[in-house]
């Protein structure tokens, strides 16, 4: 549970550090200084990975059946927002923060079918470090206009291929030993 603990920690600093330690992220520069945070972006994930796969497993809750259904609506829902700014539809219009959002929406979506405590570490930790990312960009960066309204026909090509990725992404999760949709 410490490298799951310690990668949800470098993870959230790794993308708060212009943030929270910004004289320390301006002495590294923009090239030395986003090379530093994809470093510890990489081993992050890395220790996220590692430690979520040794961590034992603790069930504090057994999650009810249905919520495996919420789950997959909530997921979908996460895929679509994740890539959002691509879109060139409208959709893209109504979120500020769309990536952020998305990330949230997974980790809601891993708690309600995961009642184990490497689980809420991991996925509680990941939606903590998206509500707390969003409240510093919120409070410090000028609000950028909204882009412009695109054709309707983008967002229906946007989806469907969205609707492509979560099935991909489903399957990787069969594969894996973690079937989502049967």
């Amino acid at each position: 549970m410490f490298s799951l603990s310690l990668g949800v920690l470098i993870w959230a600093y790794s993308h708060l550090m212009k943030r929270i330690t910004p004289g320390f992220r301006a002495k590294l520069g923009d090239g030395l200084g986003k090379g530093v945070a994809t470093l510890l972006s990489v081993l992050a994930l890395y220790l996220m990975i590692t430690g979520y796969r040794a961590a034992d497993v603790i069930v504090v809750w057994t999650p009810p059946d249905f919520f495996k259904h919420i789950n997959n609506l909530l997921m979908l829902t996460a895929v679509i927002l994740m890539f959002m700014k691509a879109n060139r539809g409208t959709l893209r219009t109504y979120l500020r923060h769309p990536m952020l959002t998305a990330v949230k929406t997974w980790a809601l979506a891993h708690l309600l079918v995961n009642g184990d405590v490497a689980s809420i570490i991991l996925f509680g930790g990941m939606m903590a470090w998206a509500v707390v990312d969003v409240i510093f960009i919120n409070k410090m960066e000028v609000r950028a206009p909204k882009p412009a309204k695109g054709a309707l026909i983008n967002d229906v090509i946007y989806v469907v291929i969205c609707l492509v990725v979560f099935v991909a992404i489903a399957e990787l999760h069969k594969w894996l030993g973690y079937p989502v949709l049967g």
